[in-house]
């Protein structure tokens, strides 16, 4: 019997002309488990022009023409998530791939003893999943509410396979993600408690939603995840927010407002600017 189109919190949605992939996996074992945190369809995204979303001059569909932006439209679906929901089990089936939309989500892997180490964070424009690979090799959670563009794994793969700008430009990402991976390595094996900070937060403003100066941004983070992330404890990270702050580098509004007018001076803190250079800071606006 085929499945009706429904909004729930615990599948994902898909549009009417999706239903035939909703309808496949829907038959798969892993389905209901995997998707058990995903939240509803955000239909007031579904209708948007994919010319005026707001990652589309930084996210995977950047180089794309105007065929190839219709047709990743017509293999788009969206989701929202709540602040705290699971997006993918670390080892478990991820059937699609996505790009964050809005919101803040982490990586984290964990030792048989259950130890975890969070080895990374997901903002707007970046990219989840692996083409090729069908589990996931970190559990992704979102820390604040959280919108996915999202496409199914091989719909993705065979347009891969026949658009050479999507394959340049995830293979371009990758490559910015890893220079990425290497410089946080630098971060936490050299940099000072105040350059790791003045590092996240310079990251995370480099993200603003809005170019206009001065820049503001939410901090996708609580003090005790910053310090997690940074591999330092919660006192010394409220503390160096502190001394940002009263040096003049950042303002801070309420519990997660930040505010900066010199976003240069903040990278200068930094002691190497090749993090910010880096995909997890980079700003294509001008693309």
């Amino acid at each position: 019997m085929p499945l009706p189109l429904r909004v729930c919190t615990a599948v994902p949605c898909y549009r009417s002309k999706d239903m035939a992939v909703f309808e496949q996996a829907a038959t798969a074992p892993h389905f209901f488990g995997h998707f058990l945190a995903m939240a509803h369809m955000d239909f007031l995204l579904a209708t948007s022009d994919c010319s005026s979303c707001p990652i589309r001059h930084r996210a995977v569909c950047a180089s794309c023409n105007g065929a190839e932006l219709n047709r990743l439209s017509d293999m788009k679906s969206y989701r929202s998530c709540k602040a705290g929901e699971v997006i993918a089990l670390e080892g478990g089936v991820l059937p699609f791939v996505a790009s964050i939309v809005t919101g803040c989500a982490t990586l984290t892997q964990s030792l048989e003893d259950g130890r975890m180490q969070m080895v990374g964070l997901l903002l707007p424009s970046d990219f989840l999943g692996r083409p090729g690979r069908a589990t996931a090799p970190f559990e992704v959670v979102a820390v604040t509410d959280t919108t996915l563009c999202v496409f199914e794994r091989l719909a993705f793969e065979r347009m891969m396979a026949e658009t050479p700008h999507v394959a340049d430009r995830l293979l371009k990402m990758a490559l910015d993600e890893l220079d990425a991976a290497r410089d946080w390595m630098l971060l936490l094996g050299r940099k000072t408690a105040r350059e790791k900070v003045a590092t996240l937060l310079a990251i995370i403003l480099r993200r603003a939603p809005s170019a206009a100066f001065p820049l503001r941004a939410e901090l996708p983070l609580s003090r005790e995840a910053m310090a997690t992330y940074l591999g330092l404890t919660i006192e010394t990270v409220s503390r160096q927010m502190t001394a940002l702050r009263k040096d003049g580098f950042i303002r801070l509004e309420g519990t997660r407002g930040i505010v900066c007018g010199d976003l240069p001076s903040l990278i200068s803190v930094t002691g190497d600017d090749t993090v910010i250079l880096s995909d997890y800071g980079r700003d294509d606006r001008s693309a």
